[in-house]
């Protein structure tokens, strides 16, 4: 008899934590970067209030596969449910066997996060000292934990359509990252050294001559056809580094402006794993405009629940399940 190991959102809690979801993620993204995984872009169905995706991966070094499904319904804050569940399967790629079923909402969470916070290491200027987020749901509160792994943060400017969400932001980053925190119109949170975009807009929320140059932006609210948080102009006149050229072109920060002819691929720099593995140079100077066009990929999700299961085994921690 094989069992499944079952990881449920409070077991993935005490296990995963910031800096080993960045290491993960970085691996993630070297490995991307190497050409040593096997990732189909995201498939997606579309339903009248939301979708639902499927994201496979294989890391060949690593030997080990997986699926994530998830789904993002923006409106589940009307019903007291989280906009993004999901739900992450391991298997055995030398016998298909599932090796573990966990709990994928904190973990999305987590690697979006950690996402962020390497795309800062290598994008950023080191001297970056303000914040702006626009957007203060989940994701912004890891993405902020995990830009705080590579910067001294002083100052958080904040903006977002709900000011309860506000209050609960800064009353959760206020015990975990030491800098003050202020609520401003979308304007002056873009005057930062770091913006970050976390919402599910389809129109931009962030105009060209609102960025400063120096400016560094993760942009991680567009990850479906259709959606777009920035100008297209600042996109002409920056950096613009994706995650996975096919499914950002499809799905990123980039889908609506190439498919209206506004930017072509010609003016996308690479993606970051290209970067992170030194095939090309992130921040060359220090005037350089740089975005960060984050979709999520599946071997963020798969090499990240790979490191919960193996700390899950060493602690004993989870359930079995009966398969086969």
């Amino acid at each position: 008899m094989n069992n499944i190991l079952w990881l449920s959102k409070k077991d993935v809690e005490s296990i995963l934590d910031i800096g080993m979801a960045l290491k993960a993620v970085e691996q993630a993204f070297l490995m991307h970067g190497l050409r040593k995984v096997q990732m189909p872009s995201k498939i997606y169905l579309y339903f009248p209030k939301g979708d639902l995706r499927a994201m496979p991966a294989y890391l060949e070094e690593t030997n080990i596969s997986g699926v994530k499904v998830v789904n993002v319904h923006p409106h589940n804050h009307t019903r007291s449910l989280p906009s993004v569940m999901a739900i992450v399967e391991l298997v055995d790629p030398d016998t298909g066997i599932p090796l573990a079923l966990m709990d994928g909402t904190y973990l999305t969470d987590m690697r979006t996060g950690a996402a962020g916070g390497i795309a800062v290491k290598y994008l950023a200027r080191k001297n970056s000292s303000i914040v702006g987020m626009i957007g203060t749901g989940n994701q912004a509160r890891t993405q902020l934990m995990a830009i705080s792994h590579f910067i001294d943060i002083e100052e958080v400017r904040i903006t977002s359509k709900s000011g309860r969400s506000e209050r609960s932001f800064k009353e959760y980053i206020e015990k975990v990252v030491d800098a003050d925190i202020h609520s401003y119109p979308v304007e002056r949170v873009c005057d930062c050294d770091i913006l970050v975009t976390t919402t599910p807009v389809r129109k931009p929320v962030v105009m060209d001559e609102w960025i400063q140059e120096g400016t560094h932006i993760n942009a991680i609210g567009a990850d479906a056809k259709g959606k777009q948080e920035l100008d297209p102009l600042l996109l002409r006149r920056a950096k613009v580094v994706v995650d996975d050229i096919h499914q950002a072109s499809h799905s990123g920060e980039i889908n609506v402006p190439l498919e209206k002819g506004i930017i072509s691929m010609e003016d996308i720099y690479g993606e970051i794993g290209e970067i992170v593995s030194g095939a090309k140079p992130g921040r060359e100077n220090e005037e350089e405009i740089t975005i960060f066009d984050s979709t999520g990929l599946a071997v963020q999700d798969v090499a990240t629940a790979y490191e919960i299961y193996k700390k899950a085994i060493e602690r004993g921690a989870g359930s079995r399940l009966e398969f086969i």
